[in-house]
């Protein structure tokens, strides 16, 4: 697994609307990169819940949302679309980005339940690691942002 310090390695997929998304394409951003076993199963639907409930508090706190699982592209976007989640959410069904940020399960090869709070140079801040206490995230999520706020970047 990643640890603070570590720089968050690029990636690329596909977004719900279609649209390619990458990691780069946020640097400048404080990105908030939470991965979840598989969509549709009872822990990871309160997760994301709970994220997309408090997505427009995240922003205000400067933060990205971007979610990641194991599922299909397919399955992420009805996932998305049933729980009526706005922020992205990527299929990696290769495993690409898993293996990258190290989260799978040696047997199961399905994600930890992993958040990685990156800063805007692509460097992780923080990891947050619960695998039963789903809410943990969140809470975790929202006092890291508000315990190191971004400073507003001011021209020379």
């Amino acid at each position: 697994m990643l640890d603070v310090g570590d720089f968050g390695p690029d990636f690329t997929g596909t977004d719900c609307q279609g649209r390619p998304f990458s990691l780069s394409a946020l640097r400048g951003r404080r990105v908030v990169l939470f991965f979840f076993p598989k969509a549709f199963t009872i822990g990871c639907v309160v997760e994301n819940r709970a994220f997309r409930d408090n997505h427009e508090r995240i922003r205000e706190l400067g933060g990205e949302l971007v979610g990641v699982s194991v599922d299909t592209v397919k399955t992420q976007c009805e996932f998305a679309a049933r729980e009526n989640i706005h922020f992205t959410l990527l299929g990696d069904e290769e495993r690409t980005i898993s293996k990258q940020y190290d989260v799978l399960w040696p047997v199961l090869n399905i994600d930890r339940r992993v958040t990685y709070i990156i800063d805007p140079l692509g460097i992780i801040e923080s990891v947050i690691r619960h695998e039963v206490r789903v809410y943990r995230h969140l809470d975790d999520v929202l006092r890291y942002l508000q315990e190191y706020p971004m400073e507003e970047l001011r021209p020379g």
